[in-house]
């Protein structure tokens, strides 16, 4: 059987919290953001990353970079929202979430810091988080969906490479 690849995306540069966005779910992108995120999105497609699904944080910074990774590729995956990747979610609410895509076998998972880097641990067995830059993703192969027992870290990509691999 296939490994399910897992690609797990850490939101692009977003407005700064403060007076213009009082509610934290409501900062979007910034110029700067969506341009890099656009670039980086080509990047994925150059390295040849095809997806199935992309699930999101609900938050309007993780839908914009869900959207932007979604336009840049040859098959446009459908975006679906999931509280289980909004700041303070689980491991575990994320692994629930992803049972129910067990039939996939591409889907990335757009999220926030600190949670996405733990994650990652969780699913390769490290010992402590990876450090996510905004806009940087990681692959990491695993059995099945839900994922049971340690993945495989195919590569944990900073934006900026990203960005001249496009």
């Amino acid at each position: 059987m296939a490994a399910v690849e897992l690609y797990l995306i850490r939101h692009a540069i977003a407005a700064e919290r403060g007076e213009a966005y009082p509610d934290d779910s409501k900062r979007p992108l910034t110029a700067e953001g969506i341009s890099r995120m656009r670039t980086q999105a080509k990047g994925l497609k150059a390295i040849g990353v095809s997806l199935d699904v992309i699930i999101s944080s609900p938050l309007v910074r993780t839908r914009q970079t869900a959207e932007i990774v979604a336009n840049a590729l040859l098959a446009k995956p459908d975006v679906l929202l999931s509280d289980a990747l909004a700041p303070g979610g689980t491991s575990d609410a994320v692994i629930q979430e992803l049972a129910r895509h067990a039939k996939k076998r591409a889907v990335a998972l757009v999220g926030h810091e600190p949670d996405l880097g733990e994650l990652a641990a969780r699913l390769i067995g490290a010992g402590r988080a990876l450090e996510f830059k905004k806009g940087g993703v990681c692959r990491i192969d695993v059995g099945m969906l839900p994922p049971k027992g340690a993945g495989s870290l195919v590569y944990f990509l900073p934006p900026r490479l990203l960005r001249q691999l496009a």
